[in-house]
């Protein structure tokens, strides 16, 4: 009993030795750049063992997303989890994404890869499970976007918010996409900084947006009286 339960702690252990320098090397080569010979060579693990909790490479880079989304998202949202009440929507959203900016620097390796993915061939090597890995970061990335402009414009009371929320969302992931971008191409160039500046042209566009809904919005009729 105690040989079997040391067998699966190491089990385990090695799994996660497997997943980490996979994440690691992927994150910096791309999933087709990385034979699991390198893998292997890394941990010190012979090439069977990865397939003996993976079965196939494929296998391997949808635990290595799947494990690196749970991260990523369980990450961003304790950054978030206690917002400011007061202030602008701008002021409110510059705290969100600059704390967002935390998260992507911290976990660039995932963020990394998911472009690999996104941006290259490597896809077409992936299995399906891959690509429906792929689809739920993009869907979650959306929703907590969608959950930061809301919170950001809740003073204009939930329809608004919700409104601009569902407007805004995509042009707020695609800020964060080139920003991520931007700071792995151009040495020295911030992602806190490029934060604050999307969170302004959010707020910007939300402010312009939530203005034409309320004007929009039909006049209560005046009480009658008989």
């Amino acid at each position: 009993m105690d040989r079997q339960r040391v067998s699966n702690r190491r089990g385990k252990r090695s799994r996660e030795d497997i997943l980490e320098a996979a994440s690691r090397i992927m994150g910096k080569r791309g999933y087709a750049a990385t034979p699991l010979s390198v893998v292997s060579s890394e941990i010190g693990l012979a090439k069977s063992v990865i397939f003996h909790h993976f079965h196939t490479k494929g296998g391997l880079l949808s635990a290595v997303m799947e494990r690196g989304m749970n991260d990523f998202f369980r990450a961003m949202s304790a950054a978030h989890a206690d917002p400011p009440v007061g202030g602008t929507p701008q002021e409110r959203l510059s705290w969100f994404l600059g704390r967002a900016a935390g998260v992507l620097t911290e976990r660039e390796e995932f963020l990394r890869l998911h472009m690999f993915l996104i941006l290259s061939e490597d896809n077409d090597e992936a299995e399906a499970e891959v690509k429906e890995t792929i689809d739920k970061v993009r869907r979650e990335g959306r929703r907590h976007m969608n959950h930061m402009i809301r919170e950001s414009f809740h003073d204009e009371g939930p329809e608004i918010a919700g409104a601009v929320a569902d407007r805004l969302e995509y042009i707020g992931v695609a800020g964060i996409d080139g920003t991520f971008l931007a700071v792995q191409a151009e040495e020295g160039r911030s992602m806190a900084d490029d934060m604050a500046l999307l969170a302004e042209t959010i707020a910007l566009m939300g402010e312009r947006l939530a203005a034409r809904l309320r004007s929009a919005a039909p006049t209560p009729a005046a009480p009658t009286y008989q």
